[in-house]
């Protein structure tokens, strides 16, 4: 990730290279990502330009991303809800599930904080059984320790 393409007032289309240094890291990517990455650049006509080029094979603009092609594509679609900050939050939520710490994930996003990335981008997880589990052990050794029947009082 080296930045993304922000239109600067006097400066017309530049590459922002992001707010922290930590903007510009290495993601390690899954290999499916990688392959169509790799196929996009070997059909490029410009090895040294952007991987996803406008028509004229430049920079694309972000407005006419969203416009002509996002939001169309979403109204069809009937997914006018989604945002791109969306898929980060699934992305966040799915590596979650996957058993990635905060730290790691909130690395994979860039955050410098896991408490931010927790708030705002991880999704919250139904009550497993892990908590059940944990009081009726704790229950079933302390009666078992007083000479009690689980789930009795005394």
């Amino acid at each position: 990730m080296s930045g993304n393409v922000i239109r600067a007032r006097g400066k017309g289309r530049i590459v922002n290279r992001g707010k922290t240094d930590n903007a510009v890291r290495p993601i390690p990517l899954p290999d499916w990502c990688v392959a169509m990455l790799v196929d996009r650049r070997t059909k490029a006509a410009n090895l040294d330009g952007p991987i996803f080029p406008s028509t004229t094979g430049t920079i694309r603009e972000a407005t006419n991303v969203r416009n002509r092609a996002w939001k169309p594509f979403l109204k069809r679609a009937g997914y006018e809800w989604v945002t791109f900050r969306t898929f980060r939050r699934t992305v966040a939520t799915l590596l979650d599930q996957a058993g990635l710490t905060a730290r790691e994930i909130a690395d994979i996003l860039g955050h410098s904080r896991p408490s931010m990335t927790q708030d705002v981008y991880m999704g919250r997880r139904s009550p497993g059984r892990a908590g059940a589990d944990a009081l009726d052990t704790v229950i079933s050794d302390n009666s078992a320790k007083n000479g009690d029947k689980p789930g009795t009082r005394s």
